[in-house]
Order: C-alpha cells, then sequence, then structure tokens
C-alpha cells in the first residue's frame, strides 16, 4: 500500500461495504479483535468507522496517529466515544441518526410481545418435547400480559420512543413518555401521548421500554428503588444501553416476581450477561441486534461512507454529533 494513501479503517466488515472515493478502506476481521489488535489496525487512518462496542478514546486516537481526521460511528449512540477528546484533538465525529429508528423499534416491540406472552417460554416448553408429554395445556398455564387499554410508558423521547409509541397505538395502548424538556410532537396527534415524571410514570406503567442515551445522568437510570416502584404485572423492556439498567437489581425484582418480565437487547457489562438473569424464564435476552434489518444495516453503511467521504475531502459530515 501505497504509504501517502489516505486509508479508511473500518473495525468490522458491514453489510453493503463502506465506499470512499479517492481513499483505501482497511476492514477489521468478522471475529472479536483484541484491544491491541485493534490499535493496530486503526495505525494511519484518516477516517476510522467504529463499531458501537469499540472504545474511542486518546489511546486509540494516539494509535491512528496525526493522519486522523474524524470517527464515523456505526450505531446513533456515542457513549463509546471520548467526543472531548476528539474536539481536543480536532477529530470530527459523526453517527447514523434515523437509520436505526425502525429496527430497533421493531425489535422493542418484538421483546415486548416475547417477554409479555411469554413466546420464548413456550418455544422452549414446545421443542423440550413437554407438550407431547404433557399436552393438551390448562386453561391456566402460559397466562401473559395484555395490551389493550394498558400503559406504555416511553423513557427518552427521541426517534426511536417516538416509533415505539406509535406502534403502541396499534395495540390500543394508551402512550406516557419521559423526557427532561416537553415534546410537543409526542402530545399531538396521532400519538397524544401524555408527559410524565419518571417515578410517576414507572409505578403507572405496564410497559416501559427504554430510549434514553446512556450519559452520566442516565448510568443506573432504572435502579433497584425504582423498579420497586413498578407493578409485579409490568413489562421492562431495553433497547437503549445496558448501563441505564441495574442488571443485578432487575434479576432479583425478576425471580422474585416483583416484575412480570423482561426483554434486554444490551447489557450492563456487555458482551458479559448478569449471570442472574441467565436462569430465569421470565426474561428474554437478545445480543445487541436492535438495528439488525438489512436494509437499515445498508443505509447505516451508506451513511457512514457519505460521513467519510466528507471528512477525507475536508468537508463538513453530514451527521456531525456535537
Amino acid at each position: 500500500m501505497d504509504d501517502s494513501a489516505l486509508v479508511v479503517v473500518v473495525t468490522r466488515p458491514v453489510p453493503g461495504g463502506v465506499a470512499v472515493p479517492g481513499a483505501v478502506v482497511r476492514t477489521g476481521p468478522e471475529r472479536r479483535q483484541t484491544r491491541d489488535e485493534l490499535l493496530g489496525l486503526v495505525r494511519g487512518a484518516r477516517v476510522i468507522v467504529s463499531m458501537f462496542h469499540d472504545r474511542v478514546d486518546g489511546e486509540l486516537l494516539d494509535a491512528a496517529g496525526p493522519t486522523l481526521a474524524g470517527v464515523c460511528n456505526f450505531a446513533v449512540g456515542h457513549d463509546n466515544i471520548d467526543l472531548g477528546e476528539c474536539a481536543r484533538r480536532g477529530v470530527l465525529v459523526s453517527n447514523t441518526p434515523d437509520a436505526v429508528t425502525e429496527g430497533t423499534a421493531n425489535l422493542a416491540w418484538g421483546l415486548i410481545l416475547a417477554a409479555g406472552r411469554r413466546i420464548v417460554e413456550g418455544d422452549r416448553f414446545v421443542r423440550a418435547g413437554r407438550l407431547g408429554r404433557e399436552g393438551p395445556l390448562a386453561i391456566t398455564d402460559f397466562l401473559g400480559a395484555h395490551f389493550t387499554g394498558q400503559n406504555l410508558l416511553i423513557v427518552g423521547a427521541g426517534r426511536i420512543g417516538y416509533a415505539v409509541g406509535l406502534r403502541g397505538l396499534a395495540f390500543g395502548m394508551r402512550v406516557l413518555y419521559v423526557s427532561r424538556r416537553r415534546r410537543v410532537d409526542f402530545e399531538i396527534s396521532p400519538l397524544g401521548a401524555r408527559r410524565v415524571e419518571l417515578e410517576a410514570g414507572l409505578a403507572g406503567a405496564d410497559v416501559v421500554s427504554i430510549h434514553t442515551p446512556l450519559t452520566a445522568e442516565t448510568r443506573g437510570l432504572i435502579d433497584a428503588r425504582r423498579l420497586g416502584l413498578m407493578k409485579p404485572t409490568a413489562v421492562l423492556v431495553n433497547t437503549a444501553r445496558g448501563p441505564i439498567v441495574d442488571e443485578g437489581a432487575l434479576a432479583a425484582a425478576l425471580r422474585e416476581g416483583r416484575l412480570f418480565g423482561a426483554g434486554l437487547d444490551v447489557f450492563e457489562r456487555e458482551p458479559e450477561v448478569h449471570p442472574g438473569l441467565l436462569g430465569l424464564e421470565n426474561v428474554v435476552l437478545t445480543p445487541h441486534i436492535g438495528s439488525a434489518e438489512r436494509r437499515w444495516r445498508e443505509v447505516m453503511a451508506e451513511m457512514v461512507s457519505e460521513n467519510a467521504a466528507a471528512m477525507v475531502a475536508g468537508r463538513e459530515p453530514p451527521n456531525r454529533v456535537g
């Protein structure tokens, strides 16, 4: 490779690939890399296309070296990136808003239904041959939650939260939302949502769906005390960031029947999962696949390609963060 070539490093392969005119694209392996391997991969990059699990800090910026102009996060969230350190070095940062909205909202509702209607538990029951041995079921078996006329609380009034709320209308739910500021777009037709304080919302909710970014204020937001406010018939779903929920407290609430069910696509110490959750029937666990619908992952690749091309050319990227 020509040492003078402009290099765009994509830390993992992405659907559709990343293409940047005038640059060489260097793509990392499918498998999980060690930190040292990642640091070696980014050396000499003009732009880094990072995944949500890549820690972009001073160490990684140092490894890239003085050629680095920008970081394109293949995600809408950017809590993995030290924005202050990037700003200090004049490194631009971009993300992929909108492209993750539909897929993540769909998965949130998949988790609501799976946990509320005990779908995964039922699947395991059938696969284990128990239906043949124990069926037909009693009318009282596998009773689940119902949604019509119930309260859906959206914690974090952004694009994804709005999309989840819209889907809630199709189930006949009343939509409540928690936000630092009033969101009139949530309150007007068609959503017609009502803003509430977090504690009051948790106490009145039948389904809680978390969509707030991970910040210093939201880390541990759903802790033991706040879980204790929820109804024992309620379902909690998190498709945002794992550390927003105290997993140990959640496992205890589920195990002790103080919460009906939960669905998690993200984890407090990802990729590790709290061992207290693994043996529970009333929690559904997915491996951070919120945006993993092929069309939208391909759109995300197009967006990072556009952002990276702008950075390589010294222009403002379309989706700059901050």
